[in-house]
């Protein structure tokens, strides 16, 4: 005879945050805040923009650093 095993489940596990969805945070980001956070491999994006991203970042945070 197979007795299930009981699960403790504790009251704490409500209150872990869950993992938001990362485009919904990034829109309201914009509309707040005008904080816009975008990939240059984003594939909405098309070769003019991703360039443009690209080119932005290095003029404000400089290249890619070979530590």
């Amino acid at each position: 005879m197979k007795i299930p095993q009981h699960r403790y489940r504790c009251p704490l596990g409500n209150l872990q945050p869950t993992t938001p969805d990362l485009d919904t945070v990034k829109r309201q980001g914009w509309r707040n805040d005008h904080i816009l956070v975008i990939s240059e491999h984003d594939e909405r994006l098309d070769w003019v923009e991703k360039e443009f991203v690209r080119r932005i970042g290095e003029r404000l945070y400089g290249g890619k650093r070979h530590d």
